[in-house]
Parts: C-alpha cells; structure tokens; sequence
C-alpha cells in the first residue's frame, strides 16, 4: 500500500485504535517551556504518578524571559514564579534543560532542532501550538494543552484522531525577496486560517526543496496558523546534513543506520492525498497581514481590500471590525501604512538566515525617525554568539536597532516587550489577533526581509525597489 508521509509517521508511533475514533499514539520527544508545565508537574503529585521517560525530556525558559538587562534577573512577579517553578521541576526529576545562563538556552522551537535533539521520523509534543516548526525535519510534531503534557509525561503516550492528507504543492521558482514566510502568508490567504482543519499539510514542490532547513521551519511553523495539525516536509539530503554533526544527534554507525530509516521519510510514489492545493508562486511579492487574522494579508505593492468587492460578502463584518480596530481604510496603499515599532524575532523567523537577510538590507542606514523602537532577538545564545562573530550586531547597533538575548519576547507580550495601545508594529511573529503583542496593540506580519526594509523608511515599503 502506497503512503503518505505522514501515514508513514502515525503507523510507526500508532499503538491502538478505539471505537470512537480515537488513537493512542507514542510520543519520542516531549518539549517543555514554563508556561504550560507547572500545572501539569504540580497535576502528576497530586496524583502520585512518576514521569515515564526523563530522557524524553528537554526543557528551556523561553516565554516569560527578560531579553534586556538579564543579570538583573526577572522583575515580573507571575514570570518569575512560573520560571521558578520550570527549574525547580527539572532539578527534583533531573531533567535536560537549558538554563538562562547556559549559551543554549533560547526559543524552545530554535533550541531543539539546533541541538539535535529533535530528529527526522520522531513523534514530538509541546505546550504551545507553534510545535509544527519540527516538521521540518520530517517529525510528527504538534501543539498540546497542559493537560495532555501532564498525560504525556506519565504515559508517554497520547489519544489523538488521525489526521486527513492534503499536499500543497508550490509551483514555480521563489521570486527574488520573497521568503519562506511571505510564501506562508500567501497559502493561508488563499486558504484560509480554517483551510487546513483536519489535515495534516505536506509542502511538496521544487521551490521547497530549494528551501533551507532554516526556511522549512518558518513555513511549517506557520502551518498551524492555517488550522492544521502539523505541516511536513519530506526528508532529502539537506535534512540528513543539517541533522549530522549536532549536539544530541546520533553518531558513528548509530548515524549512518539512522540515515538509512530517514531515507525513507518520503511520501511513496502513487500515495492518495485527501485534498492537493496548487499554489503558483511566479509572480508573487512579499506579503503583509492588514488586519486582524493572519489570513487578512495582502502583496506589498498592493491596496487594502474593497470591501464592495463580491468575494469578501461573507465576511463583510469581520473584515470592516479588522480595518476599525486596525485604524486603516479600504482600498489604502500599503506603502501609505507608517509604523511606530519593529519585531524581529520569535520561534518563526530569529535564525541566523533571518538575521542576514535584515543586516544586508539596513547595513550603512539609519533606522527612520518615526520608529520609536526597534529590537532583534535572535532565538538562542548559540545565534546569537553566531551572529556576533559575523558582526551583525554592530550593523544592527550600528542602524538604530536594539540587539537583545533570546527568547520570546514581543511575539506575545507575556514579558516586559509589549507594544502600547493603538502602537502599529511590523513583527516577524506569527500572529496578529486582537491584543497579541499588548493590549489595542496593532501588528502586520512580515518576512525579516520587509521588517528590516519598514525600519529605514517608517512604512511599509516593497524591499525589492530599495535594495
């Protein structure tokens, strides 16, 4: 019988089947941040259970960190207790983790795949729904709530139903500065943030093959904005390198009989998908979300919707709710949209590819004068040790822009990095709901490449004309 990739995956982690439609499946790995595991610790001494498997486990601080003045450790009294409490877990249960003071530590999502930790043919679980990045790496991986990290840390296991199939398939060759993350906003406009409920999304194509690791997690990563389970992308021999040589990854003979399972990470030639949606990226330009969902995105070099327009009749009312809260108006230049902050970070585009392509783009010029701020935070230590040693750092400094530690920081505003009211921000992050990045806070998602390019002009600008 042919098979997807990921039927590969869930047949190989697939335990049981029960009459409601439900599976239990084993989990390989099991990612934890300070958000999502104290409940969930404090839930298994209630019970008097034990953690099933402790080298399933790699923890790091992430959400809550301060990502300035640092050694003055953390002033927020509810952040502070939850990364209190992530430590004092993993201490009593001798858990991998990477504390604020290691060079490791960092976005959980950059962290994992960075060390080796996380690796092709793996099931992988987290508390926080941006977990598909992993798949990437041709890993099952998925978001869970806090209950469910407490079921997987006392069974290793987990009910989930199966997913359904869709392929995206890219046609055409990435166009000159448009990134993996403007792609990835073009699918879920043409889809919809429902358009992959129920699936499981597997990127197929030339122009993702020609994509970096670093790129494949950015668009898996965002996979879940579309409203699927997780986003896969086959193994081929840039997956096999980016894994090789990593920290925790296998090596020697363990490696090369690795490689050989992982070889065959790949959906078989003739496998039925459920739904295949062709997305031609030809002629496509960068992208920007306008409202308040990260469907509501259009082309750089284009107009806000007219509402007038047939197609958007059915959604009429939350469209004109989004310009309102957004303070934009129809049919408006994007280019005429001036900004007040600039993000660039989070567990979707804090790489160091990231950080290249923005200090290629601001190298030699001043961040404008209406930006009240601009920061980078790079994922992890390790990124930014990296990015130091190229001097990026100075160029960013250099421009006008804040260089920060890692971690979270401003693509949810649970830490000291909000925006204030009615601020209008072009973030690289991967959500522009209501209040997101602080409270009446306005976001426009965007590649690092249209972050950087916003910054020197104060408004959105079509990075292609200014480089």
């Amino acid at each position: 019988m042919k098979k997807t990739l990921y039927d590969k995956l869930w047949d190989e982690h697939h335990i049981h089947s029960f009459d409601n439609g439900y599976s239990l499946i084993y989990i390989d790995k099991h990612l934890i941040h300070e958000v999502t595991s104290p409940q969930a610790f404090e839930g298994l001494k209630q019970a008097g259970r034990n953690i099933w498997s402790k080298k399933s486990i790699m923890a790091v601080p992430d959400h809550n960190v301060p990502t300035k003045m640092r050694e003055d450790g953390i002033k927020d009294p509810i952040s502070k207790i939850q990364v209190d409490a992530l430590n004092k877990n993993c201490q009593i249960n001798d858990l991998l983790k990477f504390d604020l003071e290691d060079i490791r530590q960092g976005i959980v999502h950059v962290v994992g795949p960075e060390q080796g930790i996380l690796l092709p043919g793996m099931t992988v679980v987290c508390g926080d729904s941006h977990t598909s990045t992993h798949g990437a790496l041709a890993a099952l991986a998925f978001g869970i709530g806090t209950s469910e990290v407490e079921h997987v840390l006392a069974t290793q296991c987990l009910l989930q139903k199966k997913s359904l199939n869709m392929q995206i398939n890219i046609l055409g060759k990435m166009p000159e500065y448009f990134y993996s993350k403007d792609l990835a906003l073009l699918i879920i406009s043409k889809i919809g943030t429902a358009g992959g409920t129920g699936f499981a999304i597997e990127y197929t194509g030339d122009a993702i093959r020609n994509l970096s690791m670093e790129a494949r997690m950015t668009l898996c990563n965002m996979t879940i904005e579309a409203g699927a389970t997780t986003g896969l992308i086959a193994v081929d021999e840039k997956t096999i390198s980016y894994v090789e040589n990593k920290p925790f990854a296998p090596k020697g003979e363990e490696f090369l009989k690795a490689k050989e399972y992982w070889s065959n990470l790949v959906t078989d030639s003739g496998a039925n998908f459920d739904k295949i949606v062709d997305v031609d990226i030809t002629q496509s330009s960068p992208m920007i979300t306008w409202g308040t969902s990260p469907e509501m995105a259009v082309a750089v070099d284009d107009k806000l919707p007219d509402l007038e327009d047939e197609k958007f009749f059915s959604r009429k009312e939350d469209l004109l709710n989004a310009f309102s809260y957004m303070g934009l108006k129809e049919k408006q230049n994007v280019n005429s949209i001036e900004l007040d902050k600039i993000f660039i970070g989070s567990c979707t585009n804090s790489r160091i590819e990231d950080l290249r392509i923005v200090a290629k783009i601001v190298k030699n010029k001043k961040i404008a004068k209406n930006i009240k701020s601009a920061i980078i935070v790079p994922g992890s230590g390790l990124v930014k040790e990296r990015a130091e040693k190229e001097g990026l750092d100075k160029i960013f400094k250099k421009s006008g822009f804040e260089w920060r530690s890692p971690g979270c920081s401003m693509c949810l505003g649970m830490n000291d990095d909000k925006l204030n009211e009615y601020e209008r921000c072009a973030s690289t992050s991967n959500r522009n709901f209501e209040g997101r990045q602080g409270r009446l806070s306005r976001t426009h998602l965007v590649s690092p490449a249209t972050a950087a390019a916003a910054a020197i002009h104060g408004h959105f600008v079509d990075v292609r004309e200014i480089i």
